[in-house]
């Protein structure tokens, strides 16, 4: 179950309690002191004399919980280590065996109410899994957050429970294997969520797909048992702000083999159930707009199959016909997600949008050059726009590095018998998957996202979590935000 969030005017007696202090606090404000005994009290202000940003006092039946808001020289980075404090608060919480706490916010920050309760249910997520034995996870102690007072509106709950509901779509989707999640199954689980927040799914099938000649998509599922689909994901409320749509591009490979260019196992085949991180991320922003009922008109594109090397699996030295009529030599079937990405980015043309968005798990070499700590942006967007999204990304801690499109790399993908080639050096390969898909953007402003550091880890991190991370929605979402606020 989600974490539920609140607000109360009030914190009853003798309940458990949560005080975001100001940064350097090292006294206890009174309203954070009031009913606390004289040894409890000196004790939590030794503790903050101390420079513990973290402290808990025992009251027999119920605790209290103080956090120092951290002294940082952003209000980003101020925010993230919040962000880390909650989950750390959340640890104490559950080892507490509190069922539920009230929060409140003295820390001078109108924001830090809100940025802990989302921490806290980003922290309290957990993938339901499969398991049935005797050592399937324990149901969670800590339910309920109440939000006293000025910590936080009903309408700001309201929206940090709709943007946790599209984060945890997100990771849902991508934390289950292939063959609880095949292509049709993704299709299908997008129109269950958009039935549910408020967006339409309309799912093209084979025969659709190859009316319309989307040749990557159909070459990389040339291997593949099961059939691809196509979703068309739309938000479009009645107040919509936006004459022209915005439209989000989601790469949905659903598990990849690398085709017949095979992934080493045990290796970087292990974890391909993430391929389709970004049509996860893409569901979820569309869950999060739609929950929320932000005023802006927008569109999803899900491309989706797994990739195989079986039956007529496409091969290196193929050459494709893409929808766009560009013709591709193949050199590499493991670098199929731009294939299926490319035909996506050619049928968002016909919605004549004011931006065009794709977000994938593309390359290694962009988990290379930037761990999982950020994302690769580029694209042929102005530079206010990029900047807006970079922003967006420094406020969520969903941070971009943005590296270039210069002419040259174009050379990376000269092909002596097709329009283009699939593959370019060893060098900047994450640019150069870029670039190829640059070629079927003409007409729009385009932004490309290179998820494949943070969108899924094999390690627990922080609110962050283990596996899916829902990366993307977060960050989308406070983009389209601050478009509004324009």
């Amino acid at each position: 179950m989600p974490l539920a969030l609140a607000h109360a005017a009030a914190a009853p007696a003798a309940s458990s309690q949560v005080f975001i202090l100001p940064a350097g606090a090292a006294v206890l404000p009174a309203a954070a002191a009031d009913g606390l005994p004289a040894e409890a009290r000196h004790y939590a202000e030794a503790a903050l004399a101390a420079e513990q940003t973290l402290v808990n006092v025992n009251l027999f039946g119920h605790f209290r919980y103080f956090i120092v808001r951290p002294a940082k020289p952003t209000v980003a980075r101020a925010h993230e280590a919040l962000r880390r404090d909650g989950h750390k608060l959340l640890s104490l919480l559950e080892a507490d065996r509190v069922p539920a706490a009230y929060l409140h916010n003295l820390s001078g920050d109108a924001a830090a109410g809100v940025v802990l309760a989302e921490s806290l249910a980003l922290s309290a997520y957990r993938f339901a899994g499969y398991k049935t034995d005797k050592k399937a996870p324990k149901p969670a102690v800590f339910t309920a957050l109440h939000l006293v007072g000025e910590a936080a509106t009903a309408a700001q709950i309201s929206e940090v429970l709709g943007l946790v509901a599209g984060v945890t779509l997100a990771r849902d989707l991508v934390n289950k294997p292939l063959n609880k999640l095949n292509a049709q199954q993704l299709a299908e689980a997008m129109q269950a969520a958009g039935d549910a927040a408020g967006f339409t799914t309309d799912i093209l099938d084979m025969a659709k797909i190859e009316a319309l000649r989307m040749g990557g998509l159909l070459a990389v599922n040339l291997g593949s048992p099961e059939p691809p689909t196509f979703s068309i994901l739309e938000y479009k409320p009645a107040d919509a702000r936006n004459a022209q749509p915005y439209v989000l591009v989601g790469k949905g490979v659903v598990f990849d083999t690398g085709g017949l260019s095979l992934k080493p196992t045990p290796g970087s085949m292990d974890m391909m159930k993430c391929d389709m991180a970004g049509a996860a991320a893409v569901a979820g922003t569309l869950t999060a707009l739609a929950t929320n009922q932000v005023p802006l008109h927008v569109i999803g594109l899900v491309p989706a199959t797994d990739n195989r090397p079986g039956g007529l699996a496409y091969v290196p030295g193929d050459v494709l016909t893409m929808g766009s009529g560009l013709t591709v030599e193949v050199l590499n079937t493991d670098a199929e997600g731009r294939l299926i990405l490319a035909d996506a980015l050619h049928f968002a043309k016909k919605y004549q949008p004011a931006l065009v968005i794709d977000l994938a798990t593309l390359t290694g070499a962009a988990v290379r050059a930037l761990g999982t700590e950020a994302s690769a942006v580029m694209g042929t967007a102005d530079a206010a726009t990029t900047q807006q999204l970079i922003a967006a990304g420094h406020a969520t801690h969903e941070r971009l590095v943005e590296f270039p499109l210069w002419d040259e790399y174009a050379d990376h993908l000269k092909s002596d018998i097709a329009d283009i080639s699939n593959l370019g050096k060893p060098e900047a390969g994450h640019i150069s998957a870029g670039k190829f898909l640059e070629r079927f953007t003409d007409g729009y402003p385009w932004i490309h996202l290179d998820i494949a550091g943070p969108a899924f880890l094999t390690a627990p991190d922080s609110y962050r979590g283990k596996g899916g991370t829902g990366t993307g929605v977060r960050l989308l979402y406070a983009f389209f935000q601050s478009v509004l606020g324009e």
